[in-house]
């Protein structure tokens, strides 16, 4: 049975994939702290959410689309802090991305980045793996860098003020996705806490802590939903998939 991930093909179905029309995703996230309500592994949740829905919407087009098994670990220094956060050198996730692109490469044309973990030190680790891998045996690399123009603006009001770590925006994508992972009974009685983690880092802050954030949360889980969740989860696909077909070159 085919289920779309790569991990759950054979060896001979994965032989099998139309290269030119072949696109891996790879799911990146992050072993972080993130406020009291939600878990470590957030980014994860996100990412393979984006991750599946990109996929959904780029099979829909033509391609074929196989989502690979996503990468937990990672630089996240801001949160080094907080007790269960598990962070790790950049030039690691530099060496490790660019290590299974090059594993990739001439079995499928593009290799996309679903990534939700918006450390600006493991940003700068995904930017250097894309380099390195662009146009090695033909592969394009895919990498909406949601920190920047266009996606940045897309993503709702609360991830516009730059206020957006398990606040509104991740708590209502993990209650969409993981409803269960969330601490209802904690999540109801956050305060809005409105410091800018963009605002922070521009202005040379390097953790949770200097940036306002004492208990690793920024903007307003309690005005989180599933509906506003299941809504960016369709987002993220559409960013996704727009990377890919904007690296083809073409919609098929």
């Amino acid at each position: 049975m085919t289920t779309g991930r790569w991990g759950d093909a054979t060896w001979r179905e994965i032989a099998a994939l139309p290269r030119e029309h072949a696109v891996a995703i790879l799911p990146l996230g992050a072993v972080e702290a993130h406020g009291p309500h939600l878990p470590l592994v957030t980014d994860g949740v996100i990412a393979d959410a984006m991750a599946v829905a990109g996929a959904v919407r780029l099979d829909a087009a033509g391609w074929t689309t196989r989502v690979l098994p996503g990468l937990p670990y990672t630089a996240a220094p801001f949160a080094a802090g907080f007790a269960g956060t598990l962070s790790i050198a950049p030039r690691l996730v530099t060496e490790l991305v660019t290590a299974i692109g090059r594993a990739l490469a001439g079995r499928v044309a593009c290799l996309a980045l679903a990534n939700a973990h918006l450390d600006p030190t493991h940003l700068a680790s995904l930017h250097a793996a894309a380099e390195e891998l662009a146009g090695l045996d033909g592969l394009k690399v895919a990498f909406p860098d949601l920190t920047r123009k266009p996606w940045a603006q897309r993503l709702g009001e609360e991830f516009r003020t730059g206020a957006c770590h398990a606040g509104r925006y991740e708590t209502s994508l993990v209650m969409a996705r993981h409803p269960e992972l969330v601490r209802e009974e904690l999540r109801h009685h956050l305060p809005g806490n409105p410091a800018s983690l963009s605002a922070a880092i521009r202005a040379g802050k390097t953790t949770f802590e200097e940036a306002g954030g004492p208990d690793a949360y920024f903007g307003w889980p309690a005005e989180a939903s599933v509906d506003e969740g299941r809504e960016l989860v369709e987002m993220l696909g559409g960013i996704l998939a727009e990377a890919v077909v904007g690296v083809m070159g073409s919609s098929v």
